[in-house]
């Protein structure tokens, strides 16, 4: 007789190699119990595959296209903070994060009509051993638009809308905090996943709530003393929680690569999402350092002197920055590689964590004064551009020819 968390009540995945794809009939019978699917005996592959309404396409919306939404708000972030300026670019930024709004608002439109149409699917989505860990992509766009209102929106003398983003930021560390424990309590007690089957997506529940050390790290500078240190530490120590859990991460996802070898080609582009816990570490760290008010060592007794901190930040920063400089180009040549054959959401992991990337380089370059680094960072900043708009295209084309929100070709299902 098995325990209640042993095998018989866990789920087995193994999702990680090419020889391992499922067919297309026996995933979509349990989606049709009661009769046979129409696409059961499809070749998802064959470009010559029937085309299907929209409605029936709704069933295969899933959270994985929050991806979109968080990268773009990443790019209107990354526009505001560039060291080189020319002028109308902060208008850009600004109609970015406008654009950002609306693809937002249409993805939660699409979602809310995807659980409407078809009962139970959120229940599905959530507990799904694949696309589940996309519901925490969600909160990540929530955490761009946060910093992104804070970049464009807010004006520095605006009391009413400095308390309203301090409301917005607790609120957010305590929902994404009951998320990172929620949702791997789950996966500890429902699934089981073997060491050759650990893909960049598991980091995913913990990242939210990494976000908070960012968001505070852009609106501690404008809120008062009184309200900036609170928030500082809170950023703090949920940034620490982040990189911790990555880090442990990090020595599951090493461990596969050495015993298992490199992801299938269509799931390669996911390894660019080890660039961002350090990345958005090293960000937050510069930016909660600069944002500490300067009276912070009223006392004058030197423990927590405020040059002094500024100066581990940068340090510390420093350290991790070179850590996804090392995953940067470990994703990039696997995908150099083996380019994947086929779009799928999980492509827009070479922009988010990126863009996380570039904007701690132009940290650094403005906390060293530093030209030539501030141009590697303007560099990089257009290398973000390019990647986003070559995503863009794909992810546009590949909903307008079905390649995606397709039965058999979304993160509803185990694998490719």
């Amino acid at each position: 007789m098995e325990d209640e968390g042993g095998p018989s009540s866990r789920t087995s995945i193994d999702f990680g190699s090419e020889e391992k794809h499922q067919s297309l009939s026996s995933i979509t019978a349990l989606r049709y119990p009661g009769g046979e699917d129409p696409s059961a005996h499809v070749d998802i592959n064959d470009p010559n595959r029937p085309k299907f309404p929209l409605r029936q396409r709704m069933h295969h919306f899933t959270w994985a296209w929050y991806t979109s939404t968080m990268s773009t708000g990443g790019l209107s972030l990354l526009i505001f903070a560039q060291p080189h300026q020319f002028p109308g670019l902060r208008q850009i930024g600004l109609a970015v994060y406008i654009i950002n709004l609306l693809l937002f608002t249409v993805i939660c439109t699409a979602m809310l009509t995807r659980f409407f149409l078809f009962p139970g699917d959120l229940k599905k989505s959530l507990t799904h051993p694949r696309e589940g860990f996309f519901f925490p992509t969600f909160f990540l766009s929530v955490a761009t638009i946060i910093t992104s209102t804070q970049r464009y929106v807010i004006p520095e003398n605006d009391v009413a809308l400095l308390w309203a983003i301090q409301v917005v930021f607790w609120g957010y560390v305590i929902f994404t905090t009951i998320l990172a424990v929620g949702q791997y309590s789950y996966v500890f007690s429902a699934h089981s996943f073997g060491l050759q089957t650990m893909m960049p997506t598991w980091i995913l529940p913990i990242f939210p709530i990494m976000l908070s050390g960012t968001i505070a790290s852009v609106i501690a500078a404008t809120q008062p003393a009184i309200a900036a240190v609170p928030i500082i530490i809170a950023g703090l120590t949920c940034q620490g929680l982040g990189l911790s859990v990555a880090v442990m991460m990090y020595a599951h996802m090493v461990g596969r690569l050495m015993q298992s070898g490199l992801p299938n080609r269509e799931h390669r582009p996911g390894l660019f999402m080890c660039v961002g816990p350090p990345a958005f570490t090293a960000l937050a760290f510069i930016g909660m350092a600069q944002g500490l008010p300067t009276n912070f060592d009223a006392d004058m007794d030197g423990a927590l002197d405020l040059g002094m901190l500024r100066n581990m930040a940068i340090v510390g920063a420093v350290f991790l920055w070179a850590l996804s400089f090392w995953w940067f180009f470990i994703a990039v040549l696997a995908v150099l590689q083996s380019p994947p054959k086929y779009f799928h959401l999980g492509w827009w992991a070479m922009v988010f964590p990126n863009t996380g990337f570039t904007l701690a380089t132009i940290s650094l370059g403005n906390a060293f004064q530093n030209e030539p680094v501030k141009w590697v960072a303007s560099v990089m900043s257009i290398g973000i551009l390019l990647t986003y708009s070559f995503v863009l295209y794909h992810n546009v084309r590949a909903f307008l020819i079905q390649d995606i929100m397709y039965p058999g070709r979304d993160e509803d299902v185990e694998d490719h």
